[in-house]
């Protein structure tokens, strides 16, 4: 027998050549991460981790890894999730003011219009980047999507 370290199969990287994972109570408690701290360091633009390093490298572009900790962020998937979320959020603040101003006042449609939509716009993007963020931690926070400290290795990430 050789002295050189045996090369990689694929059959040494299937699930069943993998050793057993036992996990423990104690083991689960351990690794709990804080779900709220890690949206709202997210909403803030910070690194869920620790809050220091940097999120976002432009307005909706994730950076690749923290600039302070070293978390990688290439594996999330925030995806549509937060645009659904900006939209009801949006929906539920402007449709009820203008509902409300439309029975009791009455404003011309063009005063509306001009007030609305501009006002929409502003809320919509001002909203854009937390929610973004809070989804990030989120993730992040339940392990989602190659945040997991400790991946199986020989299986590729979805």
């Amino acid at each position: 027998m050789s002295s050189t370290p045996q090369a990689l199969t694929p059959q040494a990287l299937t699930p069943q050549a993998l050793p057993p994972q036992t996990w423990t109570r104690d083991a689960g408690a351990a690794e709990k991460r804080n779900v709220w701290t890690a949206m709202k360091r997210g909403a803030r633009g910070r690194c869920p981790r620790c809050g220091e390093g940097k999120l976002f490298r432009a307005f909706l572009k994730v950076a690749d890894k923290c600039d302070r900790c070293g978390q990688d962020f290439s594996g999330h998937r925030a995806d549509d999730l937060p645009a659904y979320l900006v939209i009801v959020i949006v929906g539920h603040i402007i449709v009820p003011l203008v509902l409300s101003i439309e029975t009791n006042y009455a404003p011309p449609i063009a005063l509306q219009l001009a007030i609305y939509l501009p006002v929409t716009l502003i809320a919509s993007l001002v909203l854009l980047q937390p929610v973004k963020g809070a989804v990030v931690g989120l993730q992040w926070a339940f392990r989602m999507h190659g945040f997991d400290d400790n991946p199986v290795e020989g299986i590729p990430p979805v």
